[in-house]
This record gives structure tokens, C-alpha cells and sequence, in this order.
């Protein structure tokens, strides 16, 4: 490699060494800086300095992973890229239930986040920056079918119907029940990856007919020529120190939480905002330059995963830490979650899309957001 090479990497890879360097300094000092964060200015600073980068280090993930996801094609590409994102996420809800003392209804409060946040709010944007360059757009419908016919029956059985089980109280389910659910979340991800991988692949590619989108690639930016196993190292060296910074950003997330009275599910939703954002571009990008199929298995992936992985997990550190784990709902966000269901539904039930489908999106998306701080 030479040093014009070298010099070039260092300056794309700025931010691992924020990572690395903010990773050491929290190791040794993490417990007196976050031990009081009474002051204001002091707060702002410790969790501007976190979030930032946290953001810039999910940022360079989702870019690792796109070039990973580029040279091994669809649609194992943005297997990688979602179970990243995901893998991310986890980790700080878990981080934050261990951490937080008002972490028993994170986990919900992040899942419906996610799923609002994406099933709104991203698709939403994607469908109408897609709409309003190109008026309709293409995609494979048994694709998007086959994630559905997953997202809607693990949503409700994991986030409606602990309201109605009578043999734990509350919102929660029963120790049987959990196993349950995490049992079944588990096994029906493994059927979907066999379908998505193996038996079905074309399901989630654009079939050569349809035209217009290529099938590997956003097409937004030339190839990456770095070898896989660079880019698949670099996600390791990135993830690796998120584990640890996701229990920092834990303390300030949960303190402004309690100090300022916000709603609980500000929480999730900070987690969730700070996650998805680079995957909210990757997607975003994808839907301008013509490729909706690669955003679709982007978005709705992301979803898939999050609930399939974060149900079982959450419910596993319930066993371990002795931790009520709140799944179910209120009201409000239940019909909130089934109208969303119904109208995703009702858009990927056509193989061609447009901005007003993407405008409906929205708007339950800004639904989402007003009633989370007016009921």
C-alpha cells in the first residue's frame, strides 16, 4: 500500500479513531465524569460528545456494510447491512435495561419506535423522494409479501397481545409464555433467512423483466475496489467499541429522561433515531437512484430483524437480571401499530409505488410523533 493509499484510508477512517480514543477515555474516567450530571452545561457536552459518536460510528458501519453488501449481491447484501444496524440497536437496549432504572418498557418502546420510524417515516420518504423523481417505481411483490406475512404476526403477538394475557399482570407475559415467543421469533427468522437465501432468492431481487435496477449496489457511488475481508475487519473494529460506548450513552439517555419528565418512550425513541439514521440515507439513496427493491429489503429487513432479535433478547436479560420486561402497548400506540400494519399492507399490495402512498406514510409518521408528547 502506498502512503498516498495510507493517507487516504486514515482519512476516510477518522472516525474509528474517534471511536477508540472516546472508548479509552470513558474507560478510564466514564465513572467520575458520568457519576454526576447535575450540571447542564456539563450533561449537554458528555452527551453531545457520545451521541456524535456513536452517529459518525454507525455512519462508517453502514458504510462498511454497504461494500460488504455490494460484493456479495442481493440479497445476502443487505442481510449484512440490516443485522449490523440491528446488531447495534440490541446492544444498546440491552445497555440501557442494564443500566437505566426505567428500562422495563425500553425494549417496547424501541421496537415500536423502530417500527414507526421505518414503516412511516422511512418508507414514507423513500416512496416520495422516489415518486417525485421518477412518478412510479417498481419492486418484487412477493418480496415485500414475504416480510409482511412475518412483521405483522410477531408485531401483535409481541407488542399486543401481552394486554391481553391473563395469566401475568400487566402488559407483561408469563415466564412460559416469554420462552414462547422467544422460541418462535427465533424459529420463524430462521425460516425467513432459508427463504430469503436459499430456496427464494429471486423474491427479494428485481427480476431482469422489469428493467431499470440493477441488482447489486445502490448505484449511487462507484464500486468500493477494497477487498472483502478489509471491509468485514473494519466492522468488527467499529462494532466492538459501540458495545461498550452504548452503556455510556445509557446514563445521560436515562437521566434526562427522569430530570426532565419526558415520556418514557423517548427512550426508545432516541435509540432507535440514533440508529437508523445512516441506514435512513442508504435507503433514502437507494429509492432516488432508481433501485426501490434495495430499499425495500433495507427497510422492512430492518424491522424484521429488529423485532425477531430483540424480543428473544430482551426477555433473555429479564431472566438473568430478574427484570419485569413491559412488551405490551397502550392504547393509543396500539392503534397506532395496527393502522400502520394495515396501511403497509395496503402499499406493498401493488408492485408499483408513488409519492402519495409515500405522503400517507408520512403523515403517520408526524401522528406518531405528536401523540408521543400530546395524548
Amino acid at each position: 500500500m502506498t502512503a498516498s493509499n495510507i493517507a487516504l484510508l486514515l482519512r476516510r477512517e477518522w472516525p474509528l479513531a474517534a471511536n477508540v480514543v472516546t472508548t479509552a477515555l470513558f474507560v478510564l474516567f466514564g465513572t467520575r465524569w458520568l457519576a454526576d450530571l447535575s450540571n447542564a452545561a456539563w450533561f449537554a457536552f458528555v452527551f453531545g460528545w457520545l451521541f456524535a459518536v456513536v452517529l459518525v460510528s454507525a455512519f462508517a458501519v453502514v458504510r462498511h456494510a454497504e461494500a460488504v453488501a455490494e460484493k456479495l449481491g442481493e440479497p445476502a447484501g443487505t442481510l449484512v447491512l440490516t443485522l449490523c444496524v440491528t446488531g447495534i440497536e440490541v446492544m444498546m437496549i440491552s445497555a440501557v435495561m442494564f443500566t437505566g432504572k426505567g428500562g422495563a418498557s425500553l425494549a417496547r418502546d424501541a421496537m415500536f419506535a423502530v417500527v414507526m420510524i421505518v414503516l412511516n417515516g422511512m418508507v414514507g420518504i423513500s416512496l416520495l423522494l422516489g415518486g417525485l423523481r421518477h412518478h412510479e417505481q417498481s419492486y418484487n411483490l412477493m418480496g415485500a409479501n414475504a416480510f409482511l406475512a412475518v412483521i405483522v404476526p410477531l408485531s401483535v403477538l409481541g407488542l399486543v397481545l401481552p394486554n391481553f394475557a391473563e395469566s401475568s399482570p400487566g402488559p407483561t407475559f408469563a415466564p412460559a409464555q416469554a420462552v414462547f415467543l422467544s422460541v418462535v421469533s427465533f424459529a420463524l427468522y430462521g425460516v425467513f433467512l432459508a427463504i430469503q437465501n436459499v430456496r427464494h432468492r429471486e423474491y427479494f431481487t428485481m427480476p431482469p423483466a422489469a428493467g431499470g435496477e440493477e441488482e447489486a449496489g445502490t448505484g449511487a457511488h462507484a464500486p468500493d475496489a477494497s477487498p472483502l475481508a478489509f471491509h468485514s475487519g473494519m466492522l468488527g473494529a467499529y462494532l466492538l467499541p459501540l458495545v461498550f460506548l452504548s452503556k455510556q450513552i445509557a446514563i445521560p439517555i436515562d437521566h434526562a429522561i427522569r430530570v426532565l419528565h419526558a415520556p418514557a418512550a423517548l427512550g426508545g425513541l432516541l435509540v432507535a433515531v440514533l440508529i437508523l439514521s445512516p441506514e435512513s440515507l442508504a435507503a433514502a439513496r437507494s429509492a432516488l437512484a432508481n433501485q426501490l427493491q434495495r430499499s425495500i429489503n433495507v427497510l422492512l429487513g430492518s424491522v424484521l430483524a429488529t423485532i425477531s432479535l430483540t424480543i428473544p433478547s430482551v426477555l433473555t436479560i429479564g431472566f438473568l437480571t430478574d427484570q419485569t420486561i413491559v412488551l405490551g402497548l397502550d392504547a393509543v400506540d396500539t392503534l397506532l401499530l395496527l393502522l400502520t400494519l394495515a396501511v403497509s399492507m395496503l402499499t406493498f399490495s401493488s408492485a408499483r409505488t408513488n409519492v402519495l402512498l409515500g405522503a400517507v406514510h408520512v403523515v403517520l409518521f408526524l401522528a406518531y410523533l405528536m401523540l408521543m408528547f400530546k395524548r
